[in-house]
């Protein structure tokens, strides 16, 4: 392939201004995920879950696999997935080491068993390759209503744990102490953050699902330690990438997510660099932790 071919793969944008109003329930879809990653991506931080938000992917992938090789509802299968999966690390894995443990135990047999599913699967490639990488598709109504839905119950119930689970999430001991249901709320949480990883992989895929649940509220913590700032940015960050990535996939002719996956990337890369910046300055008022 010589660099022609290349960017015309990458980068074509023939008869765009006719094709963008055909994708304008894809391009909400895309935001309403936004809101989403970057709400509970900034959770995620906070309590260091992201090889968490891995490992409950790859089941969610199994399910979504599964979902596909008998004719079920994929969103469905990824969904039952993600919840079993995320349930199941917060259920046995109390303390970061046994946490550890147990998605490291999970994460293998999970994509073994996607794997499974999808070479079983007699139908399209495409549709195998989408559980990995994520695709575009044309959202109806229908879908758009029930992904709104479900972004909604993500939250409403983030916003109804949200001082305990800050609290919580900042200090369990000192939260444990003073009679905050911490386990409880871990579980809550976890099950929030099953239905997010679901959600998230319609678009960028199992394989890259972090780029929406952690890469924003990292980039934000890079400039600002202020905990309204951080999910301000992170939300920001999340939704230009997700709707960003989008509307540069529809010009070209590859998956969605190394659109979207390279413009979190650089947000990061330019909210890493304007945070070494600051504190180099003494802007900051204090380190910030990722």
């Amino acid at each position: 392939m010589n660099w022609l071919d290349f960017s015309d793969a990458v980068f074509n944008f023939t008869n765009y201004g006719e094709l963008l109003p055909l994708f304008r329930d894809t391009l909400l879809a895309g935001a309403i995920l936004g809101v989403v990653g970057g709400l509970i991506g900034t959770f995620v931080m906070m309590r260091d879950l992201a090889f968490a938000v891995h490992g409950i992917a790859e089941l969610s992938f199994a399910g979504a696999a599964f979902a596909l090789l008998i004719g079920a509802d994929v969103i469905f299968g990824s969904l039952v997935g993600s919840i079993l999966a995320a349930l199941l690390l917060g259920v046995m894995g109390v303390r970061a080491r046994e946490k550890n443990s147990v998605i490291g135990v999970i994460m293998p047999f999970g994509l073994g068993l996607g794997i499974l599913f999808l070479s079983l699967y007699e139908g399209r490639a495409a549709n195998k390759f989408g559980l990995l990488t994520g695709q575009i598709v044309s959202v109806d109504t229908t879908a758009l209503s029930v992904l709104a839905g479900t972004a909604l119950v993500v939250v409403a119930g983030l916003a109804l744990i949200w001082r305990p689970l800050t609290f919580a999430s900042a200090d369990p001991d000192i939260a444990t102490a003073r009679g905050v249901p911490v386990r409880s709320l871990s579980l809550a949480f976890m099950f929030l953050l099953g239905i997010a990883v679901a959600l998230s992989i319609q678009v960028v895929g199992a394989l890259l699902v972090l780029a929406l649940l952690i890469t924003p509220a990292a980039a934000a913590l890079q400039v600002t330690a202020a905990p309204r700032m951080v999910v301000l940015l992170s939300v920001a960050f999340a939704m230009i990438s997700t709707v960003g990535g989008i509307m540069l996939a529809l010009g070209g002719s590859i998956p969605i997510s190394p659109y979207v996956t390279t413009l979190s990337f650089v947000i990061y890369l330019i909210c890493k660099v304007a945070g070494a910046w600051r504190r180099r300055r003494g802007w900051a008022t204090r380190a910030v932790s990722a």
